[in-house]
């Protein structure tokens, strides 16, 4: 496999060639017409359905979302890594009040069917020939308590492209937009000089973010304000008791196993004290300061090139599962990612999984640093996931997002102990464990810490009204002091940088997902490394994968032994990172 040194852009053209394709306006129409056919024939009829009849409204149904999602998808995938031209901000614009007025159209069935009576709904999924969509219906009955009047959900829906939906694509604008100090560099490249072996770079880096954040604060303290004031008022108007509620229930979760998953990692803020005061040690500094955190213990700058990151990842996809670097060889093979850092892209990364009847594809922005391989590795491990999902169909693929992450947490695992056996200097091995568990701490505690944040930030907004920026801020820096302690030194300049983190908008209460995901996947390596028959392991593993979201989480993962029920099965996971401290502490005792 070849790969050009600067990176990859995707080709989108199997999806459709480009946004005068002339098969966007017959899959425009086609979902238009069936959509109509579909609501004449069944609304209002769905207590009086057969099994036969299910099955026929079903695979309709789905056939029209999935025509839709792969015309979302492109216009997303268009807008992505172009937020600046217009013409691809309206298409997409236009792809979403598309899917705005065709759910309104379909919501009769939401409705109808879980306000049918238990008993004809029993009929529905104990039959054999609605097999492959049993779990869909089960799911699709646990929001009954919350789904309002078809007029009602209608107007909703209709709306939400000018409400929160709007809100998320100003961001993106914002964000993409924006450039830092005097070389005027994307945020990508800022924060990647936060990894900088220069204190000096790294504090330069914070306060040039910090200056572009401030810029653009009333905007952004605008975005944030109102989304969380539309979820307030669409949470109250489904009756949802809390704000995370919705959330939990899309993962499948009790409120409860959440409030158990974010209480064992709160009880556990030592672990990430612990380690800071450790790498304060390790640098020889007084005090560690926030822009100190991914200060790299190697003395010089470690880049790599897009070749070696390619190379170094598939082979360490290949040494766990032959068919887990097949299927990622795939996706560099067909050009499904796009990596290339350039104007106009929006931060981050993805894995986008489009449609069963398409592929998944992968944005990142590559840099040159570790963690930019490790999250082509982690968004490789999202598109895996995809891949083997597809074969569930439209409705059946979605997973859960608690183990959504599964897959991506478990490929940085198995690239990181493939680089690290690499290395024989214990210096080394302290730099590359201490990066290792500095992303390990951002991905289980900075998150339960974000979470808290949120927590926070929409209970306050409920009770006290619209916060302001400094109000915000407040919220913030209490819910980073409590992680934090007194390890680091939190500056003023980070009191705004909530204000960047696309996810409290995008998906309010998603956070905690990484951080199941996380200890999850500390579980599952460490069964992993026990199992004689590693092969056979690893087959089950991608079995799980490939099971989509036919069946909920807790059950999913019973095929490899894991009870996410349990008491201990957090703390399992918080022991695993302490045992990674304890291996730092060892490296440095004896260096």
């Amino acid at each position: 496999m070849t790969t050009h040194p600067e990176g990859i852009r995707w080709n989108l053209s199997s999806i459709y060639t480009g946004m005068d394709d002339h098969a966007i306006e017959r899959d425009c129409a086609m979902v238009r017409s069936e959509t109509a056919a579909l609501r004449e024939r069944f609304r209002g009829k769905i207590d009086q359905i057969f099994p036969s009849e299910m099955a026929v409204l079903l695979q309709k149904l789905e056939t029209i979302n999935q025509m839709m999602g792969k015309l979302g998808a492109y216009a997303f995938l268009l807008f992505a890594v172009d937020t600046a031209d217009e013409e691809k901000s309206a298409f997409f614009q236009s792809m979403k009040e598309l899917s705005s007025a065709l759910s309104a159209e379909l919501t009769f069935f939401d409705i109808e069917w879980a306000n049918l009576d238990e008993a004809r709904a029993a009929v529905h999924m104990q039959d054999s020939s609605l097999a492959q969509y049993h779990h869909f219906l089960r799911k699709s009955r646990i929001y009954r308590d919350h789904l309002l009047s078809e007029p009602e959900e209608r107007v909703i829906s209709r709306y939400s492209v000018v409400a929160g939906s709007a809100m998320n694509s100003l961001f993106s604008k914002v964000m993409s937009r924006m450039s830092f100090g005097a070389d005027r560099l994307s945020q990508e490249e800022l924060m990647s000089k936060l990894r900088d072996v220069s204190a000096a770079v790294r504090k330069q880096a914070q306060e040039d973010f910090t200056a572009g954040l401030r810029e653009y604060g009333h905007i952004l303290t605008h975005i944030y304000n109102t989304v969380i004031s539309e979820k307030m008022i669409v949470d109250d108007l489904r009756s949802y008791p809390n704000w995370i509620r919705s959330m939990n229930l899309a993962n499948e979760l009790s409120d409860a196993a959440v409030e158990n998953l974010v209480g064992s990692v709160v009880s556990r803020y030592d672990i990430p004290q612990r380690f800071y005061h450790l790498k304060r040690k390790i640098l020889g500094v007084e005090t560690l300061y926030d822009y100190d955190r991914y200060a790299p213990l190697d003395t010089v700058n470690r880049t790599y090139s897009w070749e070696y990151a390619c190379a170094a990842v598939l082979d360490a996809f290949d040494t766990v599962s032959s068919a887990m670097g097949d299927i990622a060889r795939t996706f560099f093979e067909k050009k499904w990612i796009d990596s290339v850092c350039r104007p106009g892209k929006r931060s981050g990364a993805f894995a986008h999984p489009v449609t069963p009847d398409a592929h998944p594809v992968i944005m990142t922005n590559f840099t040159g640093n570790f963690r930019d391989m490790e999250t082509l590795a982690h968004e490789l491990g999202h598109g895996i996931h995809q891949y083997l999902a597809h074969q569930q169909g439209y409705f059946g693929s979605s997973t859960p997002l608690v183990l959504a992450e599964t897959a991506s947490v478990f490929a940085e695992m198995v690239l990181f102990r493939s680089e690290y056996a690499k290395l024989s200097d214990n210096r080394q091995k302290l730099a590359a464990l201490c990066a290792k568990i500095e992303s390990i701490i951002a991905t289980v505690f900075r998150q339960i810490s974000m979470n808290r944040f949120e927590d926070a930030y929409h209970t306050t907004r409920r009770e006290k009204g619209e916060l302001g920026s400094a109000d915000i801020s407040q919220l913030w820096m209490r819910s980073q002091r409590d992680m934090f302690g007194d390890s680091v030194e939190l500056t003023e300049n980070y009191s705004i940088w909530w204000s960047y983190i696309p996810h409290f908008i995008n998906a309010p209460g998603y956070v905690y997902s990484y951080a199941f995901g996380e200890l999850l996947v500390l579980s599952l390596y460490s069964q992993y490394l026990q199992q004689d028959d590693k092969d056979a392991y690893m087959k089950r593993y991608m079995e799980l994968l490939g099971k989509g979201g036919v069946v909920p989480p807790a059950e999913a993962l019973t095929s490899l032994g894991v009870d996410i029920t349990s008491p201990e099965f957090w703390n399992s996971g918080l022991g695993a990172i302490e045992e990674l401290v304890n291996e730092a502490e060892l490296l440095y005792k004896n260096l």
